[in-house]
């Protein structure tokens, strides 16, 4: 196995910042840098990953009306998430392959058309297993938007501004997260509970519209375009895991080790995402009204978590970034899961940092898994690794759904900080590859 880091389409760029022109400085110079194709991609991308994230949360957010709704018990609701997950790696790493070979705005369209399609199909199931095999089937398209839309928007981005023009798009998960909070305090304010669950899902019909604008609007990057079509092994998984040899780097390291990075981080993140709201709602007490407001502060903290992120890893580093935000998550949960009861105001508080931190870590994902693919395997070996992680991750919401019984849900919810820990050290089998340009 090969230690050479991978880089036959990744060139050492200068370093970042020099020799750029000052309309790139500011807080929105990022954009400005994208140049006006590339600012579509942008918002197809930043559009699709919100309501990729709307969708999802429509699940998680209607758990307790979809548990007593069915009779389902704390593992049986776990699993939804685990099957969502699960599947999503296939998806995700079908999308990588497909975005290499037919260009990713076509993959993009795909994976928003299936994702919106089973999300509807969820608020027509009839019983438990048929909701199941929907959510599956949704966790299709889900897990292919964000890879396809990071790259597409990546292969436009500069080194200089990759990391924060990622983060940017990671932002939108917040954005998404937020509608659907809004969108379920409203829903379950007006409408029964045996209801407002299907309602939730009935609304995901939404990311339909942003299919006809992003195939009238965006286009692929031209460069990395004819980069990728130049060579006959684009979206191929046998390269991914091709080991190196004395003469030629392989990229069967990275893969084992960004799988191991992406499995740790998206443990601990779907661990929180999963399974706060039941826990605000069964062991806080909290009213729909009052979850949400819990909610506001906890996804507040997610947005500027996401964009600061971004902003850190152009100035610290992919791998630096990560690590900061994986210790100081690992403590944000447990310091969350531990506060005592009555201490409502406190947990109100403290859910600003855990949003905060547990969101920031994401946002070096987008550019790092880019760098450390070359074109014509960039969507398969980001799709693979990201997804695979999210599938591996998923093991971790069903594990607390299970020691819920035993455990209560707040002590279960330090299981999150393992994966944090994982993700730690998987970095040490990873280069840090700031500064670099994608061709």
């Amino acid at each position: 196995m090969s230690t050479t880091p991978p880089s036959p389409q990744l060139t050492a760029a200068t370093p970042p910042g020099a020799g750029e022109p000052a309309s790139e400085d500011g807080a929105f110079g990022f954009l400005r840098a994208l140049g006006p194709r590339g600012r579509r991609a942008f918002a197809g991308a930043f559009g699709g990953y919100a309501l990729d994230s709307y969708d999802y949360f429509t699940l998680p957010l209607s758990m307790v009306a979809l548990a007593a709704y069915f009779g389902l018990d704390s593992g049986q609701t776990g699993l939804f998430t685990t099957v969502t997950l699960v599947v999503s790696a296939i998806g995700g790493a079908v999308a990588g392959v497909v975005a290499d070979r037919i260009g990713r705005v076509k993959a993009l369209m795909i994976t928003v058309i299936t994702y919106a399609v089973f999300t509807v199909a969820c608020g027509f199931a009839p019983n438990y297993e048929t909701l199941l095999v929907f959510r599956a089937l949704q966790g299709l398209g889900f897990g292919g938007e964000w890879a396809v839309g990071a790259i597409l928007v990546a292969e436009y981005a500069s080194a200089r501004h990759r990391g924060r023009t990622l983060g940017a798009i990671q932002s939108s998960w917040a954005v998404g997260w937020a509608l659907a909070a809004v969108v379920y305090t409203l829903v379950f304010s007006f409408v029964g509970d045996d209801l407002a669950w299907r309602v939730m899902f009935w609304t995901g019909a939404l990311p339909a519209l942003l299919v006809v604008w992003v195939r009238r609007r965006v286009h692929d990057a031209p460069e990395a375009a004819v980069e990728r079509q130049k060579s006959a092994h684009k979206g191929s998984f046998t390269a991914i895991f091709k080991p190196g040899t004395a003469d030629a780097p392989g990229l069967l390291r990275i893969t084992v080790f960004a799988g191991l990075l992406s499995t740790g981080v998206q443990g601990g993140y779907y661990t929180l995402a999963t399974w706060v709201p039941t826990y605000l709602k069964t062991e806080r007490g909290l009213s729909v009204v009052g979850t949400g407001g819990y909610l506001t502060f906890l996804i507040s903290g997610a947005f500027i978590g996401y964009l600061t992120g971004g902003y850190l890893t152009d100035k610290l580093g992919r791998k630096r970034n990560i690590l900061l935000f994986a210790v100081l998550s690992a403590i944000c949960v447990l310091v969350y899961a531990n506060i005592p009861s009555g201490a409502d105001t406190l947990l109100l508080v403290l859910g600003f940092p855990l949003g905060f931190c547990m969101s920031a870590i994401f946002s070096g994902f987008g550019s790092f898994l880019s760098e450390l693919y070359p074109t014509a395997v960039r969507g398969t070996g980001q799709g693979f690794t990201y997804n695979t992680g999210r599938a591996v991750g998923a093991v971790f919401p069903t594990l607390v759904g299970f020691l819920a019984d035993s455990w209560g849900v707040g002590g279960a919810l330090v299981f999150g900080a393992i994966g944090y820990a994982l993700a730690a050290l998987a970095l040490l089998g990873l280069p840090e590859t700031r500064g670099k340009e994608l061709r």
